[in-house]
């Protein structure tokens, strides 16, 4: 065991803590990462303000990369020395999904078995199964993803969660490609992510909406073809305009992405979609959020699909590396993602910013 400095949040709505825990030695499929950097993401505040559940304290941080420290026994797949991003999708490789050739939908994903804990013995809560503002954390071997060893922690830390969200959900969930159109509600992190996914993956027109001029320019960089501010028009009717423009005829985008998790945006999102269209929930929702009403004829009318997409429905052993090396390439610019790089005693001022819409993300650099 070794002590380590961490952030946890103790109690709801209390303000995190700079604390010493304890780090147990790795056993059977476990591994210890000495962790380099962590994303602030929209998740750990909703752990902080219990909105997840409520097993408190929680280790917070889950978007990190670092370098592998220890393996325990029988760990093959990473070993020490390994740079490595951390994912919370560690597949189990014999559930129903995994059997029939869908590992990214495992039904069965895992964490380490042991707790790490305060000095005090009490057992902490790692965020999605992580807990990574933190020096080092123990984490299952399989949430280890081996990728260029030479690319910038600060940026490719990022695809642990909110970057391999967006892209996935318009690449690996809405199934963008070329000939076809896309539209993301809400530039947030995710949000810029599908945009940036939606551009790798050769569509067009990529319409980017959001009522916040800054993260719309933003979403241009990454690859947007088209803004809308629907704090001044329509977000819907513009969609549909601009997906005629290219396509004489169409009714709405092929692909709408929803990426703020709210029944208001969702249905718009379900209403700018082009016949036979595809509806993506990735924005994630509070628990008293419920479907809007929506005329029954109008499901069945347009046909297509409403799809959620968890985690971009990503496979980290197929995505990650390939991410990775597209950053290397400067095909994607991951490094647009890092508004600052701050100290882990910096984590709750960085949640005031993110609360602010301040910033796409902070990073904790160790």
């Amino acid at each position: 065991m070794q002590q380590v400095k961490a952030v946890i949040a103790r109690a709801k709505g209390a303000p995190v803590e700079l604390v010493t825990i304890n780090v147990p030695d790795p056993g059977p499929g476990e591994a210890v990462v000495q962790v380099q950097a962590c994303g602030v993401c929209h998740t750990d505040l909703h752990y902080r303000e219990g909105g997840i559940n409520d097993e408190f304290p929680f280790l917070l941080g889950h978007e990190a990369a670092g370098i592998v420290e220890a393996v325990g026994p029988d760990v093959t797949d990473v070993a020490p020395g390994d740079f490595v991003v951390l994912n919370w999708r560690a597949v189990c490789g014999d559930c129903r999904a995994c059997n029939r050739g869908e590992p990214q939908y495992c039904f069965a994903t895992f964490n380490a078995t042991q707790k790490m804990t305060l000095e005090d013995g009490t057992e902490l809560s790692p965020a999605l199964g992580i807990g990574a503002f933190a020096e080092k954390t123990l984490v299952a071997s399989g949430q280890c993803t081996k990728v260029d060893p030479s690319a910038r922690p600060a940026a490719v830390g990022l695809l642990g969660c909110g970057v391999m969200a967006g892209i996935g959900a318009a690449i690996n969930t809405g199934g963008a490609t070329r000939g076809r159109s896309v539209a993301v509600i809400g530039c947030g992190g995710v949000g810029v992510a599908a945009v940036a996914g939606a551009a790798l993956s050769g569509a067009s027109p990529i319409i980017a909406v959001d009522i916040d001029a800054k993260k719309l320019e933003t979403a241009k960089r990454l690859g947007a073809t088209h803004t809308v501010d629907s704090s001044k028009v329509d977000p819907v009717e513009a969609i549909k305009e601009i997906a005629a423009q290219t396509y004489p005829g169409a009714e709405g985008a092929d692909i709408v992405i929803e990426a703020v998790g709210r029944p208001e945006t969702w249905k718009q999102a379900f209403y700018a979609r082009d016949l036979a269209g595809t509806v993506v929930l990735v924005g994630v929702p509070t628990p008293d959020m419920s479907v809007p009403e929506l005329p029954l004829i109008d499901v069945f009318g347009r046909g297509g699909s409403l799809k959620s997409s968890w985690y971009g429905d990503c496979l980290p052993s197929r995505d990650f590396p390939m991410l990775v090396d597209l950053y290397q390439q400067g095909r994607l610019d991951l490094d647009a993602f890092v508004t600052e790089e701050i100290t882990i005693d910096g984590v709750e001022a960085a949640f005031e910013r993110m609360h602010h819409g301040d910033v796409l993300r902070s990073v904790v650099v160790l």
